[in-house]
């Protein structure tokens, strides 16, 4: 490791050397807008406020002119925005201003003599609205997602993903598949790539009070990234560049016991500044458990994240960002696992170091040199006697370590928009891991005559079975406790390479937008790859009728996960299940992308984006029985397509509508490899993974009365249900569902029923006929008619509705202000399930109804 961090340091020092001497960039999301405004006769204007705004973002920013009448506006994301400049005795001023590089944009505001003019009106126009860019993506801004309702307080970003990014279908913990894949997504924070896992189940995120805007690119990914493209979310955090002292301090508590706490500050000069915000929760609920009752779901979580930013000189900036993050949390029980006083938990630290620095060499090139370290540490604990997990007792100590730098070049003139980088990384690994059998009928070899599994601890194999078990696992038997078996001890290393170079260039001419690029990707881990990844867009801004068109094509090569990648890959230990043990290879697809934009006067804006993609092979997570360890799995090929569409309505007296909306197919082909796929057999055929879900919808509206008023918030949450891949098809047409698999709280949480009888803990159902039998919560192929492809079981629709009142001013103070805010999540108290024995992902309940309060002071 030691070896290759040399060589790293090392490509990164000559790379950044021979970009120098040519031309220089810089890559992240956000860049910056400064200028003068002068009267008629050339004279500075000081003490002038400049604001700038998106009506579909919702960012608003202002700043005022300095004693020479200068202005600077930093951190500003990439979008076009409606500038405007307000000064007595002037005219109101008002101009479009895009950003969409680091490459400051200078501008000069010329006003001209009037009547005294103290404010002025921003109206929005159909240009306002919409965006002339190959690239589909969304934007939402801070001033729009802090008055969301989101589900998750432990898991934040990924609820806002979830409600703001079209085409993402919601899952457990924190998961979300995001254009029909499962965590094939990229986060991308100040410009620092993070392509490893972000659930809640895997790692922690950075808190939504760190963040400023975000970003998700659901079309063509630009060259500039890789390895997980499938979703691209580019997160700008808050920063303390040129701000008088201001924070937060607030506390809430709510529902299952739920209390937090939170902390930020912000303050700076025009050369120094710094952004911190400290965070706590604690929760009765902190994983989706798989009953809808809350079983040992406690947990915590502490966070704090800090940005640095020095000016060093006129044209050097150095930024810092600095991130600590631990959780703890009880895995969930069942209520068999709760009376045999299973004690599962787990503990994760993360932390983050990504320094910076910017080089200007002149108004059209910028230099930046990016380095990155960051490491989740994955601890989870069996309970104290083994035989109280069930059906088998787990141990893991997990590291991941992502290391790298990242040096690119921005170049801006005239039509062009250039960028060139290169980014050279590695992925660290250290997998420890016990597993052993608690449950002597979870992997019997032998049946008994009526065909339950005969649990006689002394039966060692099928050579004596009268009755053999054709589910029995041989591979299993030398760690089964009940059968004088041992643990699995299973301790490896590794470090996965990549190096990465591309060049893209955003080409403007008239009425078209171009983008064009390339991307060459060297992959060394367990296997091997490389490839050149073509990336193309084009879009055409029909003027007279607000309208833009878009298409455009992407080769892009899709990399395994790296979480518990060695075990899964593992000879010996992949197969057990029947899997077969094989490393998984690096994937490539082909993205095709469709749509346009639309502009409906200043009133509404629709987008909509058809996408199809084929990967060659594709990858999913394998779930070891109830836990949140998974498993990455190798498909042999996917074909997924489908619909993203979102509508915004921009605030219009104080009132604003966004809705999101998504459609997707996911065919996955056998044969798979990797994996521990214990649970249930492999798919043989085609099917329908449980990423493909027919239709969801969010729509938000929010309301507030005049400026800093009392406000509303208010989500309807609607998901068609996503794939139930693991139901037992019974192989008579007596009833749907082999009955005998499934224990009485399978059948409770299934919410199985027969005619007026449902089944209970105490009375599961023993046999039923096709015409009585149904499901509360999934929807079950009739007897003959199920088809893993064409038909599969499905979670049944469910609606869920989400309100958040607030008011940020109570005693409506100058300069500190007071707030408070009411949460009800599940308003309607809906009980729906996000999935049921799914092999990849288990069974998980959406959060009952709840509330929280929350009391907070301004500064």
């Amino acid at each position: 490791m030691l070896d290759f961090c040399r060589k790293v340091v090392t490509a990164a020092f000559a790379v950044t050397l021979a970009l120098a001497l040519n031309v220089n960039a810089h890559a992240q999301s956000s860049g910056t807008i400064e200028g003068v405004v002068q009267d008629p006769s050339g004279a500075v204007i000081p003490g002038v406020t400049v604001r700038i705004q998106n009506p579909v973002s919702h960012l608003d920013r202002s700043t005022t002119t300095d004693g020479v009448g200068r202005f600077r506006l930093t951190n500003v994301p990439f979008n076009p925005y409606h500038l405007t400049v307000a000064a007595p005795g002037f005219q109101p001023h008002a101009e479009d201003v895009e950003v969409r590089s680091v490459v400051t944009t200078p501008l000069t505001l010329n006003l001209e003599l009037a009547g005294a003019v103290t404010s002025v009106t921003v109206t929005e126009q159909a240009a306002d609205l919409i965006e002339n860019d190959p690239i589909a993506h969304v934007d939402i801004d801070r001033n729009l997602f802090s008055k969301m309702p989101l589900e998750s307080a432990s898991s934040s970003i990924s609820s806002l993903v979830t409600f703001a990014a079209p085409g993402v279908a919601a899952d457990s913990n924190g998961f979300f598949h995001g254009l029909g894949e499962h965590q094939e997504n990229q986060f991308s924070v100040d410009g620092q790539p993070i392509t490893d896992q972000q659930s809640k189940a895997f790692s922690n995120q950075i808190p939504t009070s760190a963040v400023q805007s975000l970003e998700a690119v659901n079309g063509i990914p630009p060259a500039e990234y890789g390895d997980k493209t499938s979703l691209v979310i580019n997160v700008t955090t808050r920063s303390g560049l040129g701000l008088k002292p201001t924070g937060s301090i607030t506390t809430s508590y709510g529902t299952f016991g739920s209390t937090s706490a939170s902390f930020d500050l912000a303050l700076g000069s025009q050369k120094l500044g710094n952004f911190i915000t400290v965070s706590g929760l604690n929760t009765g609920r902190f994983l989706d458990p798989p009953e809808f009752s809350v079983i040992h779901a406690k947990g915590n979580s502490e966070n704090v994240f800090d940005r640095i930013d020095f000016q060093a000189g006129a044209n050097d900036n150095v930024h810092l960002n600095l991130n600590y993050s631990r959780s703890w949390f009880q895995q969930p029980n069942q209520f068999d696992q709760a009376a045999a006083g299973q004690d599962q938990r787990a503990l994760i630290n993360t932390f983050n170091i990504a320094p910076g620095w910017t080089h200007t060499f002149n108004a059209r090139t910028v230099l930046q040199l990016n380095t990155f370290v960051r490491q989740d540490r994955y601890h989870y604990f069996p309970s104290r006697n083994a035989f109280s997990d069930l059906p088998g007792t787990l141990a893991q100590n997990r590291h991941l370590t992502n290391f790298g730098t990242r040096a690119d070049v921005s170049y801006v003139n005239g039509a062009h928009n250039v960028k060139v980088g290169v980014q050279v990384q590695g992925w660290s690994l250290r997998e420890q891991f016990n597993f052993a059998i608690t449950d002597p009928g979870f992997n019997a070899p032998c049946l008994l005559a009526d065909g339950t599994p005969d649990n006689g601890s002394t039966i060692s194999g099928q050579a004596l079975c009268a009755n053999p078990n054709a589910a029995f696992l041989p591979g299993l038997l030398p760690f089964d406790l009940t059968r004088s078996g041992t643990y699995l001890n299973f301790d490896q290393s590794r470090t996965i390479k990549e190096t990465s170079m591309f060049a893209q260039d955003a080409i403007t001419v008239r009425t078209w937008s171009f983008s064009l690029g390339v991307r060459g990707d060297l992959y060394r881990g367990l296997t091997s790859a490389s490839t050149a990844e073509p990336r193309i867009g084009l879009a055409y801004n029909v003027k007279r009728s607000g309208t833009v068109l878009r298409a455009g094509y992407a080769r892009t090569i899709v990399t395994p996960y790296n979480e518990n990648l060695l075990l899964s890959s593992s000879t010996g230990v992949g197969g057990l299940g029947g899997g077969g043990a094989s490393s998984p290879k690096p994937g490539y697809r082909n993205l095709f992308n469709a749509g346009f934009e639309q502009a409906f006067g200043r009133f509404l804006v629709v987008t909509a984006d058809y996408y199809w993609k084929y990967t060659k092979p594709d990858y999913d997570f394998g779930v070891l029985f109830s836990t949140p360890l998974t498993f990455p799995i190798q498909w042999r090929k996917s074909k997924i397509d489908g619909l993203g569409i979102r509508m915004s309505m921009p605030s219009i007296h104080g009132f604003s509508i966004l809705n999101t909306m998504g459609t997707s197919r996911d065919r996955f082909f056998p044969p798979g490899v990797g994996g521990l796929v214990l649970n249930n057999a492999p798919p043989t055929n085609v099917f329908r993974i449980d990423h493909d879900q027919a239709f969801q919808q969010t729509t938000h509206v929010q309301y507030e009365f005049k400026n800093n008023g009392p406000w509303a918030g208010f989500n309807w949450r609607y998901d068609s249900g996503l794939v139930a891949g693991a139901i037992p098809f019974a192989t008579d047409t007596s009833t749907p569902v082999d009955l005998t698999v499934l224990t009485a709280d399978q059948q409770v949480q299934a919410g199985l029923f027969c005619g007026n009888s449902a089944a209970t803990l105490d009375t599961p159902l023993v046999s039923c006929a096709p015409s009585q039998y149904g499901s509360t919560r999934i929807n079950i192929p009739a007897p003959g008619k199920q088809n893993d492809d064409t038909n599969p079981s499905r979670i049944k629709p469910r609606n869920l509705f989400d309100l958040a009142l607030g008011d940020d001013n109570i005693f409506h103070g100058d300069r500190n202000k007071w707030s408070v805010r009411l949460t009800i999540i599940n308003m309607t108290n809906k009980v729906a399930l996000y999935n049921f024995l799914s092999t990849f992902s288990g069974t998980h309940f959406v959060t009952p109804r709840a509330f929280t309060g929350e009391l907070g002071f301004h500064f």
